[in-house]
């Protein structure tokens, strides 16, 4: 069940010259910082650096990965055509211009290469083609040393880490594959929640995900990139990890030089900026396929330990992706699963990502058995936040089932517990639904309010709170 893009050793002998990791702060740019700059003399410094070396190796393709870029849950967006520009305006500093050319033919290789290994990525849904400032920032630094040479701009998505790590590989591939003499910088900054004072105030995991980040990418530990939890990045509010993630994928199988040149976290945000230069085939560093296997023998395990309720559940997915039937309730279930009665959620994961969730509030079918049927299908094949899930992504899929208990009705939020019990909001017609105990959602206030926002339910409104307890099935 192996991903990898690439298995010939010749093929890591690369035209990718060098990556960057580098952040994007507008302050940095004199005209905007108007003197604030100063305070972070020391990444000025490591980015001077970073832009004399590139223009030491005169690149005639510049790779930039930016979070600011297009951006959408289920695809990664490269932008397209012969170039956009850009400018500095909405920072206050419209005297500060870009023009850049796009390599059409290396975007046109990667999207080829993506499109054959069934990577969501290409040049569809442009909706602003300017410039973005995760690009024109580390463009202000290039550009002062180094004219030369055009530009592809990639966007990340809401996709899994190892999806982001194979589209690096896939870029890799691809510069090999027309001989471009490139570069790739990842453009990210690091957390945002490092002082009160910063932008988004402080959390504990914002200095952690900092020294993490910073002692990995100082040794060029990429595998541990993929390590890190999406609940975890999340509340430390980073903002490069996955186009740090795409870097690394694009040197997978190679020895790395790697060189951290500094870390700030003088404004509450953390900057950091290090160089890496790959020095040929290495076999133990073929980081994706070690991942894959390590998934694959984790999954098989779960599913040996997986109850009824799952295993129908996958077994429904299954029958209906590969062959688009609809399994009758089989014989051997609990007898519970066959008299009782009670809405039921499936949920599908891949790679740590959700890749599917649809359930019921109260049964509409004649047993739990029918309801996880029903549902499981639909899960797989209707959720309309991700596209219908394919038979190659059947061994990669983790599946839950929960069973609901029968809502009661609630006074406050003071009778709600986030572990304990979901939450039903409804107004009039409008109903949200929230289940116990999902990662990231820590508090009553957030559990409510996502319940709010997927009803459409405004906080003016006036609204009636149920709660209900789970059973939940791995």
């Amino acid at each position: 069940m192996s991903m990898s893009i690439t298995s010939n050793e010749t093929k890591y002998k690369s035209t990718l010259i060098a990556g960057f990791m580098v952040p994007h702060p507008p302050m940095i740019v004199p005209d905007i910082g108007r003197g604030s700059e100063a305070q972070i003399s020391e990444t000025i410094k490591a980015y001077e650096k970073v832009a004399s070396e590139i223009a030491a190796i005169e690149p005639e393709t510049i790779i930039i990965t930016s979070p600011h870029s297009v951006m959408y849950l289920d695809y990664f967006h490269i932008s397209p055509g012969k170039g956009a520009a850009g400018s500095f305006a909405s920072f206050r500093a419209s005297g500060v211009k870009f023009s850049e050319r796009y390599d059409e033919e290396l975007v046109y290789e990667i999207t080829k290469l993506a499109d054959a290994e069934k990577i969501p990525a290409g040049t569809l849904g442009e909706r602003d083609a300017r410039l973005d400032h995760g690009t024109m920032v580390p463009l202000w630094f290039i550009r002062n040393r180094y004219k030369g040479g055009k530009i592809v701009r990639i966007g990340l998505s809401g996709l899994s880490l190892i999806d982001h790590y194979r589209l690096g590989m896939i870029i890799r591939d691809a510069v090999n594959n027309i001989g471009r003499r490139a570069v790739i910088v990842a453009s990210g900054d690091l957390s945002h929640k490092l002082q009160e004072y910063g932008p988004y105030g402080y959390a504990p995991e914002g200095p952690e995900y900092d020294k993490r980040i910073m002692d990995v990418m100082s040794r060029a530990a990429f595998s541990e990139l993929l390590d890190f939890d999406s609940t975890f990045c999340e509340k430390a509010a980073e903002c490069g990890h996955r186009s740090f993630v795409i870097m690394a994928g694009a040197f997978d199988g190679m020895s790395v030089r790697a060189e951290k040149l500094s870390y700030q976290d003088i404004t509450g945000v953390g900057y950091g900026i290090c160089t890496f230069y790959p020095d040929g085939y290495d076999e133990s560093r073929r980081f994706l396929d070690r991942r894959l296997a390590e998934v694959e023998e984790e999954l098989r395990l779960k599913r040996d330990k997986s109850d009824a309720y799952v295993r129908l559940a996958r077994n429904a997915i299954e029958a209906y992706v590969l062959r688009r039937e609809r399994i009758s309730v089989p014989d051997g279930l609990p007898e519970e699963m066959l008299t009782r009665k009670a809405g039921v959620f499936v949920s599908i994961h891949k790679h740590d990502s959700l890749r599917g969730c649809i359930g019921t509030i109260s049964p509409t079918r004649s047993c739990v058995a029918e309801e996880i049927i029903t549902n499981a299908i639909s899960a797989a094949t209707k959720d309309p936040r991700f596209p219908a899930i394919l038979p190659d992504e059947l061994g990669w899929l983790e599946i839950s089932v929960d069973v609901l208990g029968e809502p009661e009705d609630i006074e406050s939020k003071d009778e709600l517990d986030v572990k304990k019990y979901g939450v039903i909001v409804s107004s009039g017609l409008k109903k949200g639904l929230l289940l116990p105990d999902i990662d990231g959602v820590d508090t009553v206030d957030q559990q409510v309010d996502i319940a709010m926002k997927k009803a459409g339910i405004h906080s003016s409104e006036k609204y009636k709170l149920q709660r209900f307890e789970v059973v939940r099935h791995y």
